[in-house]
């Protein structure tokens, strides 16, 4: 994993800033690369096991060794999120003294698109 960038550090986010020559008539205009600002912006990457729904009675009966079953079958892939949106499955790996994730597939994920001249 990365370190997260300084969110405060308004210098780092917009440093990116490119400027258009323009005409000789019209003053230059910035113009943001947004690919490179898009990168920069935090997102949570969460991995999820599965789901259940349950009713209000089923989740206030819960208590200590309670087992609730979950709409994912043992040993199969997990979803990847990032900011609750799914966009690829992994297993999970430990990472030193920490759980990690290894990245089995991923969505075609396109965020340069998203730059449009």
């Amino acid at each position: 994993m990365t370190d997260k960038p300084d969110t405060n550090d308004v210098d780092a986010l917009l440093g990116d800033l490119t400027v258009d020559a323009g005409t000789a008539d019209a003053p230059a205009k910035p113009r943001r690369d947004l690919s490179l600002m898009l990168r920069k912006i935090p997102v949570t990457l969460t991995l999820e096991v599965g789901s259940a729904d349950v009713s209000l009675d089923q989740l206030m009966g819960l208590e200590h060794g309670s087992v609730v079953e979950l709409d994912a079958l043992a040993g199969a892939p997990l979803v990847i999120k990032v900011n609750g949106t799914a966009i690829g499955r992994a297993e999970v790996v430990v990472s030193g003294e920490n759980y990690g994730l290894k990245v089995l597939e991923l969505s075609d994920l396109d965020l340069l698109s998203l730059d449009t001249p």
